[in-house]
């Protein structure tokens, strides 16, 4: 058996361990552990596991994880949730499908502070799902818009993606966060066009809320200020070099517990749940990234990416039909896993063969690019069955909508992320142009 034939032997015993519900971890570790044996022999294996591990998460730069996880479990536990959705209601529920569309702004907006999409969603639906069934929104269309709304936290900065993406790569994470707030924005106007349109097409699925004076919505403004300071102040002192990514993950979590703890929403069991949360987050993420230290192991081994890339660049195929093919891989990998992952597990193999492809763009520019529209395909991963994680999530907080209900309330949202993905591997300016004025 060659080395290449081994890796996909590799490949299929880890799905087949995901398949069979092994933790993602456990099955990553198993599969790269088989490989590297297979290649290296035993040995070898066991001294790698001795220094691996510690070498993996010891690095300096993943403490941006815990400080941007702290970041948003602060403004969960702050309240800060229940404040952008009353501004986005005050101006868009008395709209048709303005709930709907309240929320979806809503998620952007708390997607800017949080980074994660489960807890952007599943923060917001306890806030806009009971307002949306008092004016009777179907379970559907209330759980389908909560659900693909979620996803926005993992593409708007700050990202956990986009981090684990910038160090994978060695790109800028301060121009990775300022690539993904144009396709952050089309992605939220996109969901709201969608929501708009299903609603007309079917209106009884979303029937109006009463309007607000505008004193109030005025009002609602005032009070997303120190939301936007969050903000302002971690993309912006991160892009323009006030601080690192890590001293500004750290900035952020300060800024972000002071203003919640004034404005009276965070209090000790609020912190104290929130340090709990963020310990067992990062915990998760970084065994899973010990893990896929032993499969990148394996792989730089078997040199399979080097391999790939090489018949790649000689089998004489354009650099947008394999660009297409190896979004056509995240869209079926999205299906069964989830993305922090599908990340780990394949950049190492497809970003060297986008790197060695020549868009018409230059090194910088076609790696951010490329890693906005992988986090955007893995965003739609998030809404797709059989995994779908955030329709999972959403839905158990709506136990009164069966599961199939919430995959029909998604498909409107779904057609948006196609529209997307169409639009951003057409328009690599809109991921470029921002990072390309410094």
């Amino acid at each position: 058996m060659t080395h290449y034939e081994l890796a996909i032997g590799v490949f299929v015993l880890f799905m087949v361990l995901c398949a069979a519900r092994l933790p993602i971890a456990i099955a990553m570790f198993l599969a790269g552990a088989f490989g590297y044996v297979q290649i290296a022999g035993l040995s070898r294996l066991l001294v790698f596991m001795n220094e691996s591990a510690f070498s993996r998460v010891s690095s300096y730069d993943l403490s941006v994880v815990p400080l941007f996880l702290l970041m948003g479990q602060l403004a969960t536990h702050g309240g800060l949730s229940r404040t952008l959705y009353r501004a986005a209601r005050a101006w868009f529920g008395h709209y048709p499908g303005g709930l709907a569309i309240a929320t979806i702004g809503g998620c952007a907006a708390f997607g800017a502070i949080c980074g994660s999409s489960v807890a952007t969603g599943a923060t917001m639906a306890s806030v806009a799902l009971p307002e949306m069934r008092r004016y009777g929104y179907t379970g559907s269309f209330a759980t389908g818009a909560l659900a693909a709304g979620g996803t926005l936290g993992i593409l708007i900065p700050p990202s956990i993606i986009l981090v684990i993406y910038s160090i994978l790569t060695e790109q800028s994470l301060g121009k990775l966060f300022l690539a993904a707030i144009v396709p952050g924005l089309i992605s939220t106007a996109g969901y709201a066009l969608a929501a708009l349109t299903y609603v007309r097409l079917t209106p009884k699925a979303a029937p109006r809320a009463p309007a607000l004076p505008f004193r109030e919505r005025f009002e609602s403004l005032l009070a997303l200020g120190p939301i936007l300071v969050i903000f302002l102040v971690v993309v912006g002192g991160i892009y323009l070099g006030v601080f690192t990514p890590t001293e500004g993950a750290a900035i952020g979590a300060a800024i972000t517990g002071l203003l919640a703890w004034a404005m009276g929403d965070l209090r000790w069991k609020g912190l104290r749940d929130s340090v709990i949360e963020t310990a067992k987050l990062s915990g998760m993420i970084f065994i899973i990234l010990i893990a896929a230290e032993y499969y990148g192991a394996f792989l730089a081994l078997s040199r399979t990416p080097q391999a790939l890339a090489e018949w790649i660049g000689h089998s004489g195929f354009s650099p947008l039909v394999v660009l297409l093919a190896i979004v056509l891989v995240y869209f079926v990998l999205g299906c069964v896993m989830d993305g922090i992952p599908m990340i780990l597990l394949t950049v190492p193999v497809f970003f060297p063969i986008i790197a060695g492809l020549d868009f018409g763009m230059g090194p910088e520019a076609t790696a951010i690019w490329f890693g906005i529209l992988i986090v955007i395909v893995v965003e739609v991963g998030l809404i797709t069955p059989p995994v779908g994680i955030n329709v999972y999530v959403i839905n158990s907080m709506a136990r009164d909508v069966p599961l199939a209900q919430t995959f029909k309330g998604i498909l409107p949202f779904l057609m948006s992320d196609f529209a997307r993905i169409a639009l951003i591997i057409a328009i690599p300016a809109t991921c470029t142009f921002l990072p390309g004025l410094k």
